[in-house]
């Protein structure tokens, strides 16, 4: 299966799928089953499902993760507006009653009361109870929760239980092999592919010093954002330097060791 990227008249964001994982989201979502997507920061697990939430017709929302993001956070909460009290849905609220994709980015980043709301849900009562307005809403047809981690970030204080995690289908993510990923970042930069394929070469390198120099290695992400840069005709080595060197370490002789790698495809 090759990219898609428009379907009947819609646009639909670019994905270049990477095994069946688009036949295995289209049939989470026809049955209601809740969704799980494991990879590295980068490799394209939001992009995927922008990709699946148009291709399916299905409107999404999407949190972005983090220490303070709360269950009100989600489900909402009353705030007061024109002197009134008035309950205002969070986006996994509106994602229910809509039958709506709710992706979480980064799940484990989230409160731990988060994951407690999301049990009823992932089972066959596919229920959202609301403490504060004593609802209890009913997953709407067509609704379908997605989340993300990345397996490398995690630690002892930010991880999935096993009762967390045995609630959802899972898809592992990699990065694309180096051809299919030259491929998408030609196709999201505009750079040639001939130019682009030495940038997929180094960032081949760069990923294999992943726990030793590294703690993360060079997503396709910035791949796509070096190669943008080149396409505005930004000298190779600076905008390797700005999106390839820099965004992945501080310290100054890790960096000169990079730039050595850099010389060395590069010449």
């Amino acid at each position: 299966m090759g990219p898609a990227q428009v379907l009947e008249g819609a646009q639909v964001p670019f994905y270049f799928p990477q095994g069946d994982e688009c036949d295995v989201f289209a049939a989470a979502q026809t049955n209601g089953l809740p969704l799980l997507l494991k990879g590295p920061t980068g490799c394209g697990k939001t992009r995927f499902v922008a990709h699946m939430a148009a291709r399916l017709g299905r409107p999404l929302y999407t949190v972005a993760c983090h220490d303070d993001l709360s269950a009100a956070d989600l489900i909402g909460r009353y705030l007061l507006k024109g002197g009134e009290t008035v309950w205002v849905d969070g986006p996994l609220t509106r994602a229910v009653r809509e039958g709506a994709i709710c992706y979480l980015d980064e799940v484990v980043e989230a409160r731990k009361d988060v994951t407690v709301v999301l049990h009823p849900l992932t089972d066959d009562r596919r229920i959202l109870p609301i403490d504060r307005t004593g609802e209890e809403l009913e997953a709407a047809k067509g609704f379908m929760l997605v989340a993300s981690y990345n397996p490398g970030y995690q630690n002892i204080l930010k991880t999935l239980k096993p009762s967390t995690r045995q609630r959802f289908l899972a898809i592992e993510f990699d990065f694309p092999g180096p051809a299919q990923e030259a491929e998408i970042v030609a196709a999201e930069s505009g750079l040639p592919l001939d130019r682009v394929k030495p940038l997929v070469r180094l960032a081949g390198k760069l990923r294999a010093l992943k726990g030793q120099d590294l703690e993360e290695g060079v997503s396709t992400r910035l791949l796509v954002y070096c190669a943008t840069l080149i396409r505005q005709e930004m000298p190779v080595e600076r905008a390797v330097l700005a999106a390839m060197i820099e965004p992945l370490t501080d310290d100054e002789d890790v960096k000169a060791g990079l730039l050595d790698l850099v010389t060395a495809v590069f010449g």
